[in-house]
């Protein structure tokens, strides 16, 4: 087994995650060395308990790596670890990078001039056409645009860099076996299929959960350079995204609504904490 199979082994593994993979990096050196290492080895490492020490220990009992990798390869899709030099440079300075990446469709050196458009999942017409025509512009630009592939505002996000042959990438949070939601497989199909890439950091069967939709949003945080709230309610998941995106020093920039539309509550109150007001794709390109 070499460094990038023992990678996405850890990556596999429950109630793990990069940070205490990244613990054990430090004491046991390379991820092989953790594979190989005894239950009593592990707990040696601050935040390794008795539970996550036999986890790992015996993790040929929890996951099958063979038939992983042999059904990526199948499936078209490239899974890249943190060491190769595939991985997108942005997320290898968060606080907690995935530990790897799997790829449908193909990333470009451009994409690292990205801005994430997010929102919510119920739209009003007003906040679809506000994500459509923003997307266009900035695509038009040359910005490739992040979002969730989520129902609502990140669909139109996707479908408005697509309609001008922009670029445009989707962070999903679940395995790619088991795409959510699945009446956007054709949107994911389309951004693949030379215009992007879909993306996960969960293996290909994972189902989607409460937690798994918040480790998506820090990716698309961290990957853009600035992100862009276009209509959502005070409590969301795209409010979760810019205050993450926040946290990592980015630019948070909103589209007003109604002040008496609760779906435009979430971003009329980021832009009353200091976000920055946009009416146009103008205004974040001149920013």
């Amino acid at each position: 087994m070499n460094s990038r199979e023992a990678t996405i082994a850890l990556n596999m593994l429950p109630k793990i995650g990069p940070i205490r993979v990244r613990r054990l990096l430090e004491c046991l050196g390379s991820a092989e060395s953790i594979l190989r290492a005894s239950a009593h080895q592990l707990t040696q490492t601050n935040g390794i308990g008795p539970e996550t020490a036999r986890i790992i220990s015996q993790w040929e009992q929890h996951i099958d790596l063979s038939k992983e990798l042999e059904d990526a390869k199948e499936r078209g899709i490239t899974i890249i670890t943190q060491d190769e030099p595939g991985y997108p440079e942005a997320l290898r300075h968060m606080y907690d990078p995935p530990l790897a990446l799997y790829l449908w469709g193909e990333l470009k050196e451009a994409d690292k001039h990205a801005i994430a458009i997010v929102g919510s999942r119920r739209t009003t017409h007003y906040g679809q056409q506000s994500a459509l025509g923003f997307s266009r512009d900035l695509a038009r630009s040359g910005l490739t645009i992040i979002s969730g592939l989520a129902r609502g505002i990140d669909s139109f996000a996707h479908r408005g860099a697509l309609e001008v042959k922009g670029r445009t990438i989707a962070v999903i949070g679940s395995g790619l076996g088991q795409l959510y939601p699945p009446e956007n497989f054709k949107l994911a199909e389309e951004i693949a299929n030379g215009n992007g890439a879909v993306i996960s950091e969960f293996p290909l069967q994972h189902r989607p959960d409460k937690k798994t939709f918040p480790m998506r949003n820090r990716i698309v945080a961290a990957w853009s350079s600035g992100v862009l709230v276009v209509e959502c309610p005070k409590w969301s998941g795209s409010m979760i995204t810019a205050n993450l995106g926040l946290d990592m020093g980015k630019t948070v920039y909103a589209v007003p609504g109604p002040i008496d539309r609760p779906t435009s509550a979430g971003c009329n109150q980021l832009i009353r904490d200091g976000a920055t007001l946009v009416s146009c794709a103008d205004d974040i390109l001149d920013d």
